[in-house]
């Protein structure tokens, strides 16, 4: 059966593969319970179906093919010229009447004519065993009108054929050359603040820990870098804060109502050396946290966001990566010195998740 559209609250929804990883992960959230913004996924059936009917999967084919082995220089020209055939080519009118009918269905649930959006990339490739593309598709903020999510659309397919996904060689994943891509659509949370959060201390592993980190505005700022996030260190028993990084910020990434564009602007002068989490609301995300690890049964990297209103919502779960994958190479390693083992404890550790997600 092909579905071109599956919303993330309809019951059955969630594990569905054609949801990618991303979306798949927060159908799983809304069906367990969890407070997920509404929207829907253009499946990977739907990319498929718009390669097949815009005669572009040939094209498709030969692009990647090209990429492999080849030169920097040639990958971006290949890349270029996929993007640009991507955003000519023809819509199936069967998928753009399926996109444009539940466009329409979620502004009317949001009761908004034109409901702003987050369209976000969603690859059956992301978080793969042995390779993770995540942080390697797109994600657009603040979309709104159907015109503007079908071109925000084309940009995420576009995507799958970025000179950074074409050129990515994992090591122990044999054959990336056919996986889809969903793209999905989610309605807008206006964050007060946002960010992100781990069910365990990404620096040291310690699991007894939850690590937030938080920023002014969307969580655009946390996950791109470009803002020094606030960061709190709260044991998982006691709920003790540990450690607080409070940092006075000057700048946060939101919507610029006059040019309808999502970019940095200056935090309000009454907010700068504030906080932007209160003490109620970093326990409030220390019992989310817990709750969605006891749900998934290992160690999650968690993209967050408040509202105005206080309302806290999930825009992003996925496994954390770095200590799970080396506790897995410890069990298969052959037995380490002393030394060795010395080292391995001071060796860089790095915190592996998806760009530009946040703030949803």
């Amino acid at each position: 059966m092909t579905d071109f559209v599956l919303w993330i609250d309809t019951p059955g929804t969630a594990g569905d593969p054609r949801l990618g990883g991303k979306f798949g992960s927060l159908a799983e959230m809304t069906e367990a319970g969890f407070q997920v913004p509404l929207g829907f996924g253009i499946t990977t059936d739907a990319y498929r179906h718009f390669l097949d009917g815009s005669g572009l999967a040939e094209h498709a084919r030969r692009t990647r093919e090209r990429a492999a082995g080849a030169d920097l220089a040639t990958v971006e020209r290949l890349a270029d010229e996929m993007a640009q055939a991507i955003s000519e080519a023809a819509l199936p009118a069967d998928l753009e009447t399926a996109i444009r009918t539940a466009y329409t269905d979620l502004s009317a649930k949001a009761g908004d004519d034109e409901v702003p959006v987050a369209v976000r990339s969603s690859g059956e490739s992301e978080d793969l065993g042995g390779a993770s593309f995540a942080g390697q598709y797109d994600t657009f903020l603040w979309v709104r009108g159907i015109q503007d999510v079908l071109t925000h659309v084309r940009r995420c397919w576009a995507g799958m054929f970025g000179s950074a996904v074409l050129t990515y060689r994992p090591t122990r994943t044999a054959d990336l050359t056919d996986y889809g891509i969903c793209v999905g659509i989610q309605q807008m949370v206006a964050s007060r603040s946002a960010g992100v959060m781990f069910t365990l201390d990404p620096v040291t592993g310690d699991r007894s820990k939850v690590v937030i980190e938080g920023c002014w505005g969307l969580g655009e700022g946390v996950v791109s870098g470009a803002i020094t996030p606030s960061r709190y260190v709260i044991d998982k028993v006691t709920f003790e804060e540990v450690s607080a990084d409070v940092v006075d910020q000057e700048q946060m990434f939101a919507l610029d109502p006059s040019t309808s564009v999502t970019g940095l602007m200056d935090v309000l002068p009454s907010r700068r050396a504030k906080p932007c989490l209160s003490a109620e609301e970093i326990r409030a995300l220390v019992e989310l946290a817990k709750r969605i690890e006891k749900h998934r049964g290992a160690p999650q990297d968690i993209e967050w966001a408040i509202a105005e209103n206080g309302d806290i919502r999930v825009l992003q779960v996925r496994p954390e990566t770095v200590w799970s994958n080396r506790a897995t190479e410890q069990l298969v390693a052959a037995p380490a010195t002393a030394i060795s083992q010395v080292l391995a404890r001071f060796a860089g550790v790095g915190v592996t998740r998806s760009s530009g997600a946040a703030g949803a």
